[in-house]
């Protein structure tokens, strides 16, 4: 059965083709929002849009979030055809693990303009509408290494720790126009790349886990939809945990 919660909104989902993105575009629309697909490649984007086409109203876009220039083209063109954005998930993002004594200025960089650069430039241009309606909700995808730190993510774990940060400052800013901004940090979620893990490295982490297993792709587009809809209107500025009980 259809649920209709995000019913009559209009969601922009950065970075959406695959993984996360993907289950939260799925998701959003299962709940009845028109979601917009935006990511890097084309083909890749298209292939979603053909998949999830039978859900609801779904439109593809390349936008490439380090870019402000292709960014504010993006959110003109949604402006254009849908007559507002109702909603935005900051979703895109990279890694490029390394110790830090190896971790080069491109490693460092390419994840920080990807990961923190590109959520501040898809939330301040998308914050132009919002401001004007004088109603938005935008959801940051960030990382539970964004609160711990690990080993290897010097540049991940900054990056998801700087949109924490970022979340807060913009939610006191934009809380006024009725703007909420909250993150979601996901935990050890399963997809492709925890896929090519061996068993071994996934029973070490399955024994991290106090829930005893890696969560899914739609437990964090369960997360997303509930801080995207009405009931958590009252919500705004916080981090939701989605890791089976690694931070306390």
């Amino acid at each position: 059965m259809c649920k209709m919660e995000l019913g009559k909104k209009v969601a922009v989902v950065t970075g959406s083709a695959r993984g996360l993105g993907k289950a939260i575009a799925a998701e959003f629309l299962e709940q009845g929002a028109t979601v917009v697909i935006t990511d890097i490649n084309q083909e890749s984007i298209d292939k979603t849009v053909d998949e999830l086409k039978a859900y609801g109203e779904v439109f593809g876009l390349v936008m490439d979030v380090t870019d402000i220039g292709s960014v504010q083209a993006g959110m003109d063109t949604i402006v254009e055809k849908y007559h507002k954005i109702d909603i935005l998930v900051n979703n895109a993002g990279i890694t490029n693990d390394g110790l830090l004594m190896r971790m080069s200025d491109n490693d460092f960089d390419s994840v920080i303009s990807v990961n923190l650069k590109g959520t501040f430039n898809a939330t301040k241009t998308v914050s132009q509408y919002m401001l004007k309606q004088r109603s938005g909700n935008i959801i940051n995808i960030s990382s539970v290494v964004g609160i711990t730190g690990n080993i290897g993510q010097a540049n991940y774990s900054a990056s998801k720790a700087g949109v924490i940060g970022l979340t807060k400052t913009s939610a006191k800013e934009f809380a006024k126009r009725g703007i909420r901004v909250n993150a979601i940090a996901p935990g050890f979620i399963k997809t492709d790349m925890t896929d090519k893990l061996s068993d071994a490295a996934k029973e070490s982490l399955q024994k991290s886990i106090p829930l005893g297993r890696l969560g899914l792709p739609r437990d964090v587009a369960n997360a997303a939809a509930f801080l995207a809809g009405d009931n958590a209107s009252y919500i705004t500025g916080q981090v939701l945990v989605v890791d089976g009980g690694m931070v306390t």
